[in-house]
């Protein structure tokens, strides 16, 4: 099936950028030189501290909306400059805004211009098979199952309970901003053996998540 084998593909690149991610962490003057490059990053932030955080989030809300941008990549700077709890805050309540945009979309302008955001084949499996009567762990576990881009506009399409969708969500993000932010303060740190325990976690997490949604909407994995 189509949409098992895009899973299929997200899972190796996953994979990919994990192995990757921790051979960096794991090499001494590659994590000298992050570390420079962290520590000049934080002065421009410390000198700048309101539009830092208006950049980090605008960059998480963006990420939460459009498949080809992701926010991992600044969370480890985010980090290094306001410790653990800002950025899990910050990147949780950008993530919730990116979500609550892309469902207002999906469900006010349509399949197309949720098109523009992700694939409209993608769009048209999903919205023939979870419908605006869907109960709440059905959302839970498309918010949990798909990247963060793709549940929005599908439920806005279908025009799921704004409620359930808003719970949902809040429930769903938590736990993906607490593991990104470990996953970035132990890339700053080098911990490359928590790195990948994390990265591995969160793969099998999101692999039994898609199975279940899988099973429960009719095709099996």
């Amino acid at each position: 099936m189509p949409e098992q084998a895009a899973f299929r593909r997200r899972i190796g690149v996953l994979v990919v950028l994990l192995a990757g991610v921790a051979a960096l962490a794991a090499s001494e003057p590659a994590h000298a030189l992050l570390s420079d490059g962290l520590e000049r990053a934080r002065l421009v932030i410390v000198a700048h501290p309101l539009l830092g955080k208006a950049v980090f989030v605008l960059a998480s809300v963006l990420s939460a909306m459009l498949a080809f941008l992701s926010s991992a990549v600044i969370v480890p700077v985010a980090v290094y400059a306001w410790g653990e709890t800002t950025t899990l805050l910050l990147l949780w309540s950008a993530w919730l805004i990116g979500g609550a945009a892309s469902y207002l979309v999906g469900r006010t302008l349509g399949r197309r211009v949720a098109a523009w955001a992700i694939s409209p084949a993608r769009v048209d499996y999903y919205a023939a098979r979870i419908t605006a009567r869907a109960g709440f762990p059905t959302i839970l576990l498309f918010q949990l199952a798909l990247p963060s881009e793709i549940p929005g506009y599908v439920l806005g399409i279908v025009r799921c309970r704004a409620g359930i969708y808003l719970a949902a969500l809040a429930l769903a993000e938590l736990p993906f901003a607490i593991g990104t932010v470990y996953l970035g303060e132990s890339f700053v740190r080098g911990d490359y053996a928590l790195l990948v325990g994390l990265g591995v976690a969160g793969i099998a997490f999101s692999a039994t998540a898609f199975h279940q949604l899988h099973r429960r909407i009719g095709d099996k994995p």
